[in-house]
């Protein structure tokens, strides 16, 4: 490749390489400023509900994730992140339990209920009618649960923009000794 050719791709690369880290840098104070905000409207629903009413005894015993961060391979060997809600259930675990008919009469013992899953809004966990405040932190966290996917996916192509601009410029004073 020639010398010229060298310096228009390393110039490109250099360009996008910044335009980038911009990028980053708006997610980083986007993400700071959401994490903030859910912690701020944490605060005000813990005094509007009492202090007791939001904190760690009213947790489920068993918790289940409501988003999962997935990973793909791009073409470009670059991996990109996203979140996702997590399915409730599957389209099997939706059917019917039983195919059978079900006898009505003659009984000798009783069923035992079925447990029911828990709700899957953790926010009812703090109750039915819970305060607004309680509800912007969630959406807080959410929104800040999306900007670390995205930031950890330009992470990685920032990564892999200063390795190719490394190597560049190595090809650029292999190429060119005397201007070295």
């Amino acid at each position: 490749m020639a010398a010229p050719d060298l310096r228009s791709e390393l110039d490109s690369l250099l360009l996008q390489l910044l335009r980038d880290l911009e990028e980053l840098e708006a997610k980083r104070a986007a993400l700071n400023a959401r994490v903030e905000e859910g912690w701020l409207s944490l605060s005000k629903a813990r005094y509007a509900m009492g202090a007791k009413s939001v904190g760690p005894l009213q947790y489920a015993s068993h918790m289940e994730p409501q988003v999962c961060v997935y990973t793909s391979e791009a073409q470009d060997g670059l991996q990109k992140f996203w979140v996702m809600r997590a399915s409730a259930q599957t389209p099997e675990e939706l059917g019917p339990r039983e195919a059978a008919l079900r006898r009505r009469k003659g009984l000798t013992k009783t069923p035992e209920p079925e447990s029911s899953p828990a709700p899957r809004d953790p926010l009812n966990w703090f109750g039915i009618l819970v305060p607004h405040s309680l509800r912007h932190a969630q959406a807080s966290f959410r929104e800040g649960l999306q900007l670390a996917a995205d930031m950890a996916s330009l992470q990685i192509r920032i990564d892999w923009g200063r390795s190719q601009l490394r190597g560049l410029q190595e090809k650029l004073k292999h190429l060119e000794p005397e201007s070295a």
